[in-house]
């Protein structure tokens, strides 16, 4: 197994904000130099214009919305393209759109994106303009089907794109090239958010409307929830559209969808945090699209409050088959893990299959693989008797899209299609080439990974001075939307262990005292089952608030306790 080595977070300039001592430390570390820097009120959002291809894309629109004509939005079956989905049906609607209907493709029949597959089924929706969500960058084939049957298409994306891009009338992302927009991070719902923004202002310039225009403020909450969720970095403007989104929900005005997605987690919407979001919200509409498919997601976040209560709870329950098949999952892929530890493989880019694997849940097993090794990883499942489809999480070093690209270069054929970002891809291949393309994957990934970047580290705040409060817990947590980029706060300590015992058959549950006070304090490490041999430990955490019975308490969420 990786070594794991605590590092301290360094301060480059003491601010001296009026904020706790803590948090000037915490802003501080994190590259803060100006109160300026947290103001996060929407007017110091960057301008729609900055954005290339949205004047064209406006046009497009403003030309559907005038015509009266049908406009359906092809979304991606990630929680992040359920949210840019949803924003987009209510957002068009809000503005006067005659007819807005959705399609987003069952990874199970037809994949991601726009397919020439998918234009065909979208014709029974008769639309005059196709809008994608999240997707369509790599869309070339789907876009030149929906040209050949006399459809725009627009493009809203934030993936990165290939060397050439879709023929579409017009493209809004980020990161296409000689696109100038100063954030690079905007999430799929955050390009859809910024379409809606500069249609309005068009056709308010046109004077559209009759009455008072409609307020897109009020989609925040969906923007916050995709922005999240997608795990993308967060820069200053997304902090601001997370912020303002984390706002309306903790005021009461959320869709009545997350609303009761919320309340099957037992937080209050009150005291709701990005993380809580992450880890709470996240996967439950994420699982929709993982296990079935994502319009049942889609319908719990626009509908209304009795629907919706019944639609998050078979969210829920599609979560929790989720989590049943991630563990059996987990349990095969972790016999590998064992071996890495006991360094008979020193692979450095690790491909992981399995004939019975779900394809809806080979990225979580990615993912948790890739945390216990410390090593890019490429999860695969079977996609019938012709195809393995990968889903692939990477660590800081590796730029995972970027590598797929330069294997698909050097080797024409062996990938049947891929895409993502930098720390997340997937990609389609041929069974038979699932040992080639391993052993391609793990020479590219030594070539960019380095003993440094093999050695895991944690990057620590240091230690909490004074006592661990609820008052401290919350002014940490509700200080900032902490996420890629702008970590949450880890800390680091040492304690003496008072109890430990083993909970839902996977958790470890603790009962600490810091040796530099009296304090005694509930923990938990999660996804470990063993316990603890030391009786004095210097463990890193997280802050949390423990909900239990109408009462709330500290909880330390252990990241790291030199478990073996």
């Amino acid at each position: 197994m990786t070594s794991r080595k605590l590092v301290r977070r360094r301060i480059t300039q003491s601010l001296d904000l009026p904020l706790s001592a803590l948090l000037n430390r915490l802003f501080s570390a994190r590259g803060i130099v100006s109160p300026e820097e947290l103001d996060h009120s929407l007017a110091n959002l960057l301008a729609p214009d900055g954005l290339k291809g949205m004047t064209a894309a406006v046009s497009v629109l403003e030309q559907a919305l005038v015509g009266r004509q049908n406009i359906l939005i092809v979304g991606d079956f990630d929680a992040d393209g359920a949210t840019s989905c949803a924003l987009m049906v209510a957002g068009f609607t809000a503005l006067g759109a005659t007819r807005v209907d959705y399609l987003v493709p069952d990874r199970f029949r037809f994949g991601y994106g726009l397919t020439p597959e998918i234009v065909d089924a979208s014709r029974e929706f008769e639309p005059a303009v196709i809008v994608t969500v999240d997707n369509g960058i790599s869309s070339i084939e789907g876009v030149a089907r929906a040209n050949s049957l006399g459809i725009q298409v627009v493009i809203t994306d934030h993936h990165l794109s290939g060397e050439v891009l879709p023929d579409a009338a017009a493209i809004v992302n980020p990161n296409q090239p000689g696109c100038t927009f100063e954030s690079k991070a905007l999430a799929g719902v955050g390009v859809a958010f910024y379409v809606l923004m500069a249609l309005r202002s068009r056709l308010r310039d046109a004077g559209w409307f009759a009455g008072p225009e409609p307020n897109l403020a009020e989609l925040l909450d969906l923007v916050a929830l995709g922005t999240i969720a997608d795990v993308v970095p967060m820069d200053r403007n997304n902090r601001i559209l997370v912020s303002e989104g984390l706002r309306r929900i903790r005021a009461g005005r959320a869709r009545p969808g997350i609303n009761a997605l919320i309340a099957l987690t037992n937080n209050d919407t009150k005291n709701i945090t990005s993380t809580s979001l992450a880890f709470g919200i996240a996967p439950r509409l994420n699982a929709a699209g993982r296990l079935e498919n994502m319009s049942l997601g889609i319908e719990c976040l626009l509908a209304e409050a009795a629907p919706a209560q019944l639609l998050a709870t078979r969210l829920n329950d599609l979560n929790e088959e989720r989590k049943s098949i991630e563990l059996d999952m987990k349990i095969q892929a972790e016999q590998y893990v064992e071996k890495f530890a006991n360094a008979s493989d020193s692979r450095v880019g690790v491909s992981l299959y399995h004939p019975d694997w779900h394809q809806g849940v080979v990225g979580i097993v990615a993912s948790r693989i890739k945390d216990k090794i410390h090593r890019p990883v490429i999860a695969f499942a079977r996609a019938g008797d012709q195809e393995l489809k990968g889903s692939g999480r990477s660590i800081p070093g590796l730029h995972i899209r970027d590598a797929l690209d330069t294997i698909a270069a050097r080797n024409p054929g062996l990938l049947i299609k891929f895409g993502g970002h930098a720390m997340a891809a997937g990609l389609s291949i041929a069974p038979a080439d699932f040992d080639r393309f391993s052993e391609l994957f793990d020479v590219e990934a030594a070539r960019w990974l380095g003993a440094d970047e093999l050695e895991q580290t944690l990057v620590s705040d240091g230690e909490i001075e004074a006592e661990i409060s609820l008052r401290v817990v919350r002014e940490v947590l509700d200080a900032a939307p902490w996420g890629q980029g702008f970590p949450e706060p880890l800390f680091d300590g040492e304690f003496e262990v008072l109890d430990q015992r083993i909970v839902g058959q996977r958790h470890l549950k603790l009962k600490l005292r810091p040796c530099a006070s009296q304090q005694v304090l509930e923990a938990i490490a999660f996804n470990h089952d063993r316990l603890l041999d030391e009786r004095t430990i210097r463990l890193a955490y997280r802050l949390d608030i423990n909900h239990y019975r109408g009462r709330e308490s500290v909880q330390l969420i252990i990241e790291c306790a030199d478990l073996k």
